[in-house]
């Protein structure tokens, strides 16, 4: 193994107070729809924007979904990469210990300036090599995580998520999936489990 391409939400850190209270701020402004619940936004977890306004508004047209989401995002990124977010317990110890020996990299169904925003609040781009998303490509978790693999010319890598779309991803990149259960998504089929951060050092030693 040379290298491990993560996630980010339900993997590094959870941002969804934060995010909650933005979305909710410019659907007020919306008439006729209800704000979102916790339970709600935690199933929009992992997917991409255009799933997401189908899943939250599905009476709505698609324009009116992406015209919504649209603004959301305009105003979540900002108060991100000013605020940050909960990253998970003992983040920034262990990923300064893998990239001792790893290639670090991020593969997040999100949109423009979101892991740009992560690495801002929290000062962790030092760790990282390279990072992808939709926002940028308009390509599947799947399709972007093989492009990191590309670009980067690497041989052995692991993907580490929370979700089934994470699982679905890792098995399309054809890489084995590390699977974090204590973030938001369930998944079943996977390689490897990690149920806290921390964790992460010793299941790559078994893999070695």
């Amino acid at each position: 193994m040379d290298s491990i391409i993560f996630d980010l939400d339900g993997t590094l850190w959870d941002s969804s107070e934060q995010v909650l209270m933005i979305w909710n701020q410019v659907i007020k402004k919306y008439e006729g729809l209800n704000e979102i619940t916790k339970e709600q936004l935690a199933g929009c977890m992992g997917l991409q924007s255009k799933e997401i306004g189908v899943k939250l508004y599905p009476s709505l047209d698609i324009e009116k979904q992406a015209e919504i989401l649209r603004e959301c995002h305009e105003l979540e990124c900002p108060f991100l990469a000013e605020h940050g977010a909960t990253l998970y317990p003992n983040v920034e110890e262990v990923l300064q210990v893998l990239s001792e020996k790893f290639k670090l990299f991020i593969v997040s169904n999100c949109q423009n300036d979101y892991i740009e925003a992560f690495f801002q609040a929290h000062k962790l781009e030092k760790y990282f090599i390279d990072y992808e998303h939709p926002g940028r490509t308009g390509l599947s978790k799947g399709e972007n995580i093989k492009l990191i693999i590309e670009r980067n010319q690497l041989k052995k890598p692991i993907y580490v998520g929370d979700t089934e779309g994470d699982q679905t991803g890792a098995r399309v990149a054809g890489v084995p999936f590390v699977y974090a259960s204590y973030g938001f998504g369930k998944a079943t089929e996977y390689d490897y489990i990690i149920n806290h951060f921390l964790e992460l050092p010793r299941v790559l030693e078994s893999m070695e």
